[in-house]
């Protein structure tokens, strides 16, 4: 009796165990093998990720060997940017520009969720304005993670995070993200709000327009923050932005901008005269960290450098630079 108990016992045994192998068998292969394009291909979500990522040839790049971080935006995504771009469908748009908009969601070392921080890091993009430089990103992480400002300004959300590949970690955004301008990263980042409010404040004046576009580009901005400009209305004793003559805020926003160039911060050199679109120059000190000498000889500091946009490029400034007015 006891025998047969026994046979019976490792009967059964091997009934599971084979059960089991053939459970894992029907699943496929596990995801944690599969390489980022295998993980979207495999992904009812991310089949027109998979599509686009064949047609601009980086399939292959994202099969291979490496450490990537990609932000993965869903079919619903894809299809809302195809129609908002005029775009029949994911042929329609040229490989050129697809394969820049596809890199722009692509960092080039893993980021898992808990080490994502805000701030600004680098994509694998390029645009228009530099050849070198590649295109940054901003990440904002509160309750979400904000990408180039929510899907509201041209970004994205997070909404899946941490899908484990073999070569990296996949987010799954909400948006497809485009190549950021100078305004993309002015709206984004909420540091800048009164630098914004102060570009729009006189849509006559064409500022946005002229830095969310290609005409007269590359520019570089050395942008303000809101503590900057904060201090610039106690300075001067104005009351707020609509207190500044429309002719003085336009004067001061051109003395901040150089066109033609993007300037990146390696370019910068000690007593360096910058030309600047208000037709008057600044002085560049780099003793003891980088900082600008305006016009009136008041001194501000560059505390952020090189945020790359798709036309120029921001370094980001302590105190408004002042001209002659």
């Amino acid at each position: 009796m006891k025998t047969i108990k026994m046979k019976f016992a490792a009967a059964l045994a091997l009934f599971v165990l084979t059960l089991s192998s053939c459970s894992s068998d029907d699943n496929g292969p596990s995801q944690d093998n599969m390489s980022i394009y295998a993980t979207a291909k495999a992904n009812a979500q991310l089949s027109v990720l998979a599509s686009a990522l064949e047609k601009a040839g980086l399939a292959s790049t994202l099969s291979s060997s490496g450490s990537f971080t990609v932000f993965a935006p869903t079919n619903e995504a894809f299809n809302a940017f195809l129609s908002k771009n005029g775009y029949a469908d994911l042929n329609a748009v040229p490989v050129a520009a697809l394969k820049e908009i596809l890199l722009n969601h692509v960092l080039s070392t893993k980021v898992k969720s808990s080490a994502i921080v805000t701030g600004y890091v680098k994509t694998l993009a390029k645009g228009s304005a530099s050849t070198s430089n590649t295109l940054s990103m901003y990440i904002e992480k509160n309750t979400a993670v904000d990408i180039n400002g929510g899907k509201a300004n041209g970004g994205a959300t997070v909404t899946t995070a941490d899908i484990e590949a073999t070569n990296g970690v996949v987010h799954i955004v909400d948006g497809v993200i485009g190549l950021p301008t100078i305004v993309t990263h002015a709206i984004a980042n909420k540091n800048f709000t009164t630098l914004v409010s102060a570009l729009t404040y006189n849509p006559a004046s064409g500022f946005a327009a002229m830095l969310s576009g290609t005409t007269g580009s590359p520019f570089t901005v050395f942008a303000p923050t809101n503590t900057a400009f904060a201090s610039f209305l106690t300075e001067t004793g104005f009351s707020g932005l609509s207190a500044i003559p429309a002719n003085v805020l336009e004067t001061t926003l051109k003395y901040h901008v150089v066109a033609g160039a993007n300037v990146q911060s390696s370019a910068l050199t000690n007593g360096q005269t910058v030309n600047t679109a208000a037709s008057q120059s600044f002085t560049i000190n780099t003793a003891g960290g980088a900082k600008i000498t305006d016009a009136n000889g008041r001194i501000s500091n560059i505390i952020i450098t090189d945020v790359q946009c798709s036309n120029g490029i921001i370094h980001a400034i302590d105190k408004v630079l002042l001209p002659k007015l």
